[in-house]
């Protein structure tokens, strides 16, 4: 038993060794071992996304779920006033995402009409961003009501340090960076 000052270090006892082999062994054991058609299939899903594997895969280790819809913000798809528009690589993106859910989240001063209109096609619903500083009981309200299927089920892109609190509010799947989503 560990006195006063001890730091908790490993032991100096004999057998340590093994039981830390004994120990890397059972939670290899634990650690799901896939088939190979289902990576496969796993990693042509991810494609379909626009996700690398690792992304996907760590969504899908979080979640428990398949990735059904994407949240997009207006910042995330640079419908910025004064002059929106969709950039070619937000449009590309958008039109290889023909197997999920588009929405987007408006932010003042647009207006989610105009933002579908803008999107020409390629989201399917848009609905009102939370005001700015909004608690998170009424973010969460807001964001549940934009979401075509369950909240763990959906992953939110996003450009704002804002955005990411509205995903964790609204207890979405993930959370993913535009840069890093429009990047691939």
């Amino acid at each position: 038993m560990a006195g006063i000052g001890h730091n908790n270090g490993p032991t100096m006892e004999a057998g340590a060794s093994w039981r830390k082999h004994a120990w890397g062994k059972a939670r290899a054991g634990l650690l799901p071992v896939l088939p190979i058609e289902v990576v496969r299939l796993r990693v042509r899903r991810a494609a379909e996304l626009g996700l690398d594997y690792r992304t996907y895969a760590s969504i899908r280790a979080a979640s428990g779920h398949d990735v059904i819809a994407f949240l997009f913000s207006t910042n995330a798809l640079r419908l910025l006033p004064p002059h929106p528009a969709l950039p070619h690589d937000r449009r590309a993106a958008l039109s290889a995402l023909n197997a999920v859910g588009r929405a987007a989240l408006v932010r003042v001063p647009m207006d989610p009409a105009r933002v579908l209109a803008l999107a020409g096609g390629l989201i399917d619903s848009a609905h009102q961003a939370p005001r700015p500083f909004a608690g998170w009981a009424e973010a969460r309200r807001q964001i549940l009501a934009a979401l075509p299927c369950a909240a763990d089920r959906v992953v939110m892109v996003g450009d704002t340090a804002e955005e990411r609190d509205w995903a964790q509010a609204a207890r979405l799947a993930w959370y993913l960076p535009a840069d890093r989503y429009f990047a691939a």
